[in-house]
């Protein structure tokens, strides 16, 4: 399947959907400084508050979503100057490397840079060490995740305040979990092409895209390790009400495990960290969409941090679906359930 992609274009189809998905240039905003930098390399953009703080204000890095594929800085621009604005915090939006031009670990690698460049650099942007906050939906939400247990262990930069993960897709290990099986064919997210993803990011290619989306890709005593994680035992039984059936188990094929063996990584897969990382993290935010393929993977990582004693703050957008949050307001189009689950974001950001 992979190799028809490749055939039919597939770096057309990529460049294609980036051009589309590239956001409109907007004009200056009268209540934020807006430039553009770089922290060690990584190109980001900076929005601060211009008016005058009694104190430190908050700081928020923001790793945009798109399947570690597409999205960029102006994509995001509304969402980062919005979450700015109404939380009257300084804001880092960071444009890391995409695949499958660059292959994981790249995003990640850029994201934690980023991180920790603005963490030793806080002051110069009159923000509060004891208030920075990781944020990020989708694959952004992934790389959240992935930094936050990255520094979860750090003696030498300031301690995240917290991390706030928005639908984020946090494990590859099972595409067949409830919230798969419900929303295999609703957009913004087809089950497929949450698998694809994943493997481009991975691998640069979807090889093995079927054998990975049937199960195929991970060894029986590997499987079992993590069921104590990854299981639709650990999803409150509302969330199975409809269209779930227990799924036969699949055969494991070594030479599939072979190519995407890096899968099982807590720095790509962080519903995979062990508990002794996991119960060191700082307070969380999770939203999760009923129409979301991805709504498991939330759900999932809610319980692991609760059963390690980690505050968190759970919200579920019932009319919710994948992307949501970046059509807010988009093209004059204006999505209430989308602007809900923001502003419950910017709620939880004035709480800290």
């Amino acid at each position: 399947q992979g190799r028809i992609l490749e055939k039919t274009g597939l770096c057309s189809q990529i460049t294609f959907g980036r051009y589309v998905r590239q956001g409109r240039k907007l004009g200056l905003d009268p209540k934020l400084f807006i430039q553009d930098l770089h922290f060690n390399e990584v190109p980001v953009r900076v929005y601060q508050p211009k008016a005058t703080s009694d104190g430190p204000r908050r700081g928020i890095l923001f790793f945009h979503g798109g399947g570690w594929v597409f999205g960029s800085l102006d994509t995001y621009e509304k969402v980062c100057r919005y979450l700015s604005r109404e939380s009257d915090s300084v804001v880092v939006s960071v444009q890391y490397r995409l695949a499958p031009e660059h292959k994981y670990p790249a995003a990640y690698e850029d994201c934690l840079s980023a991180t920790r460049h603005f963490l030793q650099h806080l002051q110069l942007y009159g923000v509060d060490p004891a208030r920075v906050t990781v944020c990020g939906d989708s694959a952004g939400g992934n790389l959240a995740a992935a930094v936050s247990q990255s520094l979860a262990g750090t003696s030498d930069l300031p301690r995240l305040r917290a991390q706030i993960l928005i639908y984020p897709g946090l494990q590859a290990l099972d595409f067949n979990l409830p919230s798969y099986q419900q929303n295999r064919g609703v957009p913004l997210l087809f089950r497929e092409r949450a698998a694809f993803f994943a493997l481009l990011y991975l691998n640069g290619d979807a090889l093995h895209m079927q054998e990975v989306l049937e199960g195929s890709h991970i060894p029986p005593d590997m499987r079992l390790k993590y069921r104590k994680w990854v299981s639709p035992d650990n999803i409150p039984e509302e969330f199975k009400v409809r269209g779930v059936k227990p799924l036969g188990s699949t055969d494991f094929i070594a030479e599939v495990y072979e190519t995407v063996k890096r899968i099982c990584e807590p720095n790509l897969c962080p519903l995979l960290a062990e508990d002794s990382v996991v119960h060191q993290l700082p307070e969380t935010f999770i939203l999760t969409c009923e129409y979301d393929v991805l709504r498991d993977d939330g759900l999932l990582y809610k319980k692991r941090l609760e059963d390690n004693g980690v505050p968190v703050t759970w919200y579920h957008l019932q009319d919710g679906f994948h992307g949501i949050i970046s059509l807010y307001d988009y093209c004059g189009f204006s999505f209430p359930s989308g602007k809900r689950g923001l502003d419950r974001v910017v709620n939880f950001l004035k709480s800290l």
